[in-house]
């Protein structure tokens, strides 16, 4: 019995050397290096891609180059195509009109470059000018060259007639629509940055943009010209090439007529072929980017979501398309093939809309808390207050919602709030708008912080007018008071817009009336609504080269509730406190000398006389004042009593009637002439006799001589 030999190990293969791997890993590195290299110098791979260019233009190109050329030519072409349909909006490829020169340069380039290939060695077959063209030829002529003919005029015409012609309309009808609506649009930003609705950075971005795409548009209007261009010369070059390879052939390549005109059309119309299918799609590509113009989002998704958004429309191509399917004569399989594709996919998108909406309403539902569930709101949210409330009867709610022939109400109120801090200088708290059933149907009320500080009757569906001049209003209505000043007013039918208009009323609808009188209730009680914090913000949101003056003043000279004592000071004579640099100087001014709140807003209205100044000003460019009689001067000045930072006003009974009842006449008189007079004091005496004069008389403006500007005119028209 033999011995069992043992077993042989089979060879395992070695591994590779570590100098191998080494090697391999320094090549990848080099590699990577090289096409990190090549990615941050793209400006001279640019400058070389264009010299080699030229250089085909100028020296023979062999068949191998050819091939690698002609593949590049049609894959560039495919690139394009492929960004054309994925970029958002033409903006993305503002870059198309400088592409669409290069792609046209390389094709004319690589049709000289094969002209001189066919043309010099179009007797040796049809792999002279290489194997894409020979394959073209072969693979679309299908061995005949009249239907290569044939195809390739198909393909130029499409092109040069149908595409190039099409896109290039769009392009100079969207560059001459782009250039009229330029200065609306301009003029659009311009609103929106002033009122505030978008900053400086924004309006540049906007007006960046809106010149781009007037360039743009314009720029493609002349590329156009480009592919119109590449398609007659490509028809040019194969006439050429025709001719000129058939004289070549039979005169010095001893060919006969017959094998002359194929072998030469074979290559020519080939040529052709390879150079007209990356120009269409190119051509394809231009048109896809400036029918952009409407569509947002990627080129795919708008078709697919409009073409088939709409169940009902692919229902009725599906009956249609069954209904010819069962024709006499009709293919029956292509029909009813599409019939159900379109009838299926109508049908899962009903289904579709159909899920997500129960999904939705059992969102809602599981959202939806019982009633008896909800949990005990905390005792602290009662202590909240609204600063700004206007409640609505339930015959008003229709004011909310957009009326026919104005702005609702809540666009209105925005857009007084906005309107507020342009005049005023800080923002005013948002106005919370609700129904309450315990008012009257068609009453509104106004609360600042809770308090009721107005409230008006109105009719909803009528006009308010008002006679300017005082006179009685003849139309037929119902009589009224305006809420906001109590002026005798009427209601009036819509009807009658026309005719009160054309008498010189006002006329005003029923929201506009709500605004108005907001407005007045704010200005009087805009001292209220500026809050500790509303004045922290104002003095965090100011500049950067004004923060090292309020970390001087505050709190060293004076608090932060100094600073705002002193703002509600001038709001309640509703001076706007928008140049805050100047009053924070005048408060740093004045806290060297006094700390009196009082004194100190005294001195920050001297700094702002020419604010002052301006804001009382008439319309004849002058200030009609009633100035106070010495005697009156010495009156005050004598009743004050009390330390210098600490006076006050101490006068008898009587002489403070008098002063009342000289007041009232003074300025009785002076609107009866329809003037409406400014009363000045001294300095000294101005804080104390606006005391006096706002009980009987708020809106009475009383300034004294250092808030005069010496530029401005001003006329004595009483005196008290």
């Amino acid at each position: 019995m033999a011995e069992a030999s043992p077993a042989t190990p089979a060879p395992t293969p070695a591994p590779a050397t570590p100098a191998l791997a080494e090697d391999q890993t320094a090549e990848m590195a080099a590699f990577t290096n090289f096409l990190g290299n090549l990615s941050k110098r793209t400006d001279i791979v640019l400058a070389l891609g264009i010299v080699s260019i030229l250089v085909v233009l100028i020296l023979p190109l062999p068949t191998w180059g050819m091939d690698i050329s002609l593949a590049f030519s049609i894959t560039f072409s495919v690139l394009i195509l492929m960004v054309a349909l994925f970029v958002e909006k033409p903006l993305d490829f503002n870059a198309f009109p400088t592409i669409l020169l290069l792609a046209t340069m390389i094709r004319l380039a690589l049709n000289l470059a094969s002209t001189r290939l066919i043309l010099a060695h179009g007797h040796e077959g049809t792999d002279a000018a290489g194997q894409v063209i020979e394959a073209f030829g072969g693979f679309v002529m299908g061995n005949n060259f009249i239907i290569g003919i044939i195809v390739f005029t198909i393909l130029v015409l499409v092109n040069f007639i149908v595409i190039t012609k099409g896109s290039g309309r769009i392009a100079e009808v969207s560059a001459r629509f782009t250039l009229d609506a330029m200065p609306g649009k301009q003029m659009a930003i311009d609103a929106d940055l002033s009122t505030g609705l978008i900053d400086e950075d924004e309006a540049r971005t906007r007006r960046r943009d809106l010149e781009d795409e007037s360039t743009f548009f314009g720029a493609m209007d002349g590329a156009a010209k480009f592919v119109r261009g590449d398609a007659i010369a490509g028809i040019l070059i194969t006439l050429i090439n025709i001719i000129a390879g058939m004289i070549i052939g039979v005169v010095q390549k001893d060919l006969s007529f017959a094998e002359a005109a194929d072998l030469y059309t074979r290559l020519t119309v080939g040529d052709g072929l390879v150079s007209q299918i990356p120009a269409l799609i190119v051509s394809t590509a231009a048109g896809l980017v400036v029918t952009k113009a409407g569509i947002s989002g990627p080129t795919h998704t708008a078709l697919f979501k409009q073409l088939g958004g709409q169940p009902r429309a692919l229902g009725l191509v599906s009956f249609l398309s069954l209904g010819l399917a069962v024709l006499p004569g009709m293919p029956v399989v292509p029909f009813l093939g599409l019939s159900i594709l379109t009838g299926g996919t109508a049908w899962f998108i009903l289904y579709r809309k159909r899920r997500i909406k129960e999904k939705e309403i059992r969102l809602i539902e599981e959202k939806a808390i019982d009633p008896a569930a909800i949990a005990e709101e905390p005792i602290s949210t009662a202590l909240r207050i609204d600063y700004l409330r206007l409640e609505l009867g339930y015959g008003l709610l229709s004011l909310i919602s957009a009326p026919k022939d104005g702005q609702k109400l809540t666009d209105q109120i925005k857009a007084l709030r906005r309107q507020m801090a342009s005049d005023i200088g800080f923002v005013m708290p948002s106005v919370r708008i609700q129904d309450n059933m315990q008012l009257p149907a068609n009453t509104y009320a106004i609360r600042i912080k809770e308090i009721e500080a107005g409230r008006g009757d109105l009719r909803p569906n009528m006009l308010l007018v008002m006679d300017p001049r005082g006179e009685e209003i003849t139309l037929a209505g119902e009589k009224t008071t305006e809420p906001t000043f109590g002026l005798p007013a009427m209601w009036i039918e819509e009807a009658n817009r026309e005719e009160a208009l054309f008498r010189g009323y006002t006329v005003v609808d029923p929201a506009t009336v709500i605004t108005t009188h907001l407005t007045e209730m704010i200005k009087d009680n805009m001292a209220e609504l500026l809050s500790y914090v509303e004045t922290q913000k104002l003095l965090d949101e100011m500049e950067k080269e004004h923060q090292k003056l309020i970390a001087d003043m505050i709190p060293s000279q004076i608090s932060l509730g100094g600073v705002q004592r002193v703002l509600q000071n001038l709001l309640a004579e509703r001076v706007s406190i928008r140049d805050i640099p100047t009053i924070l100087e005048g408060i740093s001014e004045a806290c060297g000398h006094t700390r009196n709140v009082v004194m100190i807003t005294e001195h920050v209205r001297a700094r702002l006389a020419r604010q002052i100044s301006d804001m009382n000003t008439n319309e004849q460019s002058f200030i009609p004042l009633i100035t106070l009689s010495p005697q009156w001067e010495q009156a005050f000045a004598e009743s004050l009593v009390g330390t210098d930072d600490d006076k006050q006003l101490s006068m008898q009974p009587s002489k403070l009637q008098e002063f009342i009842s000289g007041v009232r006449k003074a300025f009785e008189r002076q609107a009866m002439m329809g003037e409406s007079p400014v009363l000045l004091t001294s300095p000294a005496i101005r804080p104390f006799v606006r005391s006096i004069v706002e009980r009987f008389r708020p809106m009475t403006i009383i300034m004294s001589q250092n808030e005069i500007h010496p530029k401005v005119k001003i006329k004595t028209v009483g005196n008290i």
